[in-house]
């Protein structure tokens, strides 16, 4: 004899061979099913608490005999140090869960290292030299194009191998720096030198400030010459609004930059102070410092919200860039004071 079953039946059995009754029914679905669940929960908090950021570091302490130099070095030292690290470890190029998972952090630790490069570059074409024609410090020649491997790539070049050995070669240096050995190092803490490195974070601030003006979409106006005339012809030129996927890598981008910035200049308020002092610009590094400062203030909730300019909700997006665009100025304002006699 053949029972006949109506849908309704036929889809309860199913639901009931398949759903979550049978789970906890079965010992070993059981227990699988807490498995995945404990995995899903441990890989969900190790994400979070690998992506906090971290506070910034503490100035680099000299004294009387310490020579210029060393605070900015140390900084940069402790920075690397830091990106290689800290929990987690370097992100950016991970394959494997929960890092793979993240896009804020290694969207932080990518502005930081873009700013660690400027750096080095720095030091090895103008603070390590006292002219053009100078000869380049050899340590140096061998960190600042480590640092500048690609942070993405996971097998070779391995980052953290290259940002590590980096980091040895800049410890050498400082070592050379303080006269531990033989062959001494050179740093030349002079208006000039410090102009070139604040050109280029000058662009860098300016270029984060656009990106980040760009969550909302903004219209920019552009002159282009009339053959015909000689004039410019003004044209009204839509800036193409930031994905909205994109928002929040570009704000921790912005997050990270200024934060290894914030680190820097304070290690370069303390090698610079004499010079500071002489074209009266203390103060205007110190104002830098404020506004960056600022930029790092924790945020209180755990996402970015892109609010539409003076709509009902914040943009966090909006925010740093008034931040970015405030120190942008205070930084024009210094080059202008130490480029005087």
């Amino acid at each position: 004899m053949i029972n006949k079953f109506s849908l309704s039946q036929i889809l309860k059995k199913l639901f009931n061979m398949f759903g979550y009754r049978t789970i906890f029914k079965s010992p070993v679905l059981s227990i699988y099913s807490l498995v995945i669940i404990f995995i899903i929960g441990a890989i969900s908090l190790t994400g979070i608490y690998w992506s906090s950021e971290p506070e910034a570091l503490p100035v680099p302490k000299t004294t009387s005999k310490s020579r210029p130099g060393e605070a900015t070095v140390l900084m940069l030292n402790n920075v690397v140090d830091l990106l290689l690290n800290k929990p987690g470890g370097f992100l950016s190029n991970d394959i494997m869960p929960p890092g793979v998972f993240l896009d804020n952090m290694p969207s932080w630790e990518f502005g930081a290292l873009v700013q660690v490069r400027d750096l080095s570059k720095a030091l090895r074409e103008s603070f390590s030299r006292s002219q053009s024609q100078s000869k380049e410090d050899p340590d140096l020649a061998l960190a600042e194009p480590r640092f500048n491997v690609d942070h993405k790539s996971w097998a070779v070049p391995w980052p953290e191998r290259e940002y590590s050995e980096g980091r040895t070669f800049l410890q050498n240096y400082l070592l050379r720096l303080r006269g531990a050995q033989p062959s001494a190092a050179e740093f030349f803490a002079r208006a000039d030198n410090l102009r070139y490195w604040l050109v280029t974070i000058e662009t860098r601030l300016g270029s984060l400030s656009q990106r980040l003006s760009a969550s909302v979409g903004h219209s920019r106006v552009h002159g282009l010459p009339d053959n015909q005339s000689g004039r410019d012809i003004l044209q009204n030129h839509r800036v193409n609004k930031t994905p909205w996927l994109l928002i929040d890598n570009v704000f921790y981008e912005a997050r990270g930059t200024t934060w290894a910035l914030l680190n820097f200049l304070k290690a370069v308020q303390v090698d610079f102070a004499d010079i500071l002092e002489k074209k009266g610009a203390t103060a205007s590094l110190g104002q830098i410092i404020h506004e960056l400062e600022m930029s790092q203030k924790p945020l209180k909730i755990p996402v970015i919200v892109n609010g539409q300019g003076f709509g009902l909700f914040a943009n966090h997006s909006l925010v740093m860039a008034s931040y970015i665009s405030r120190a942008n100025a205070a930084l024009i304002d210094l080059r202008e004071l130490l480029a005087r006699g």
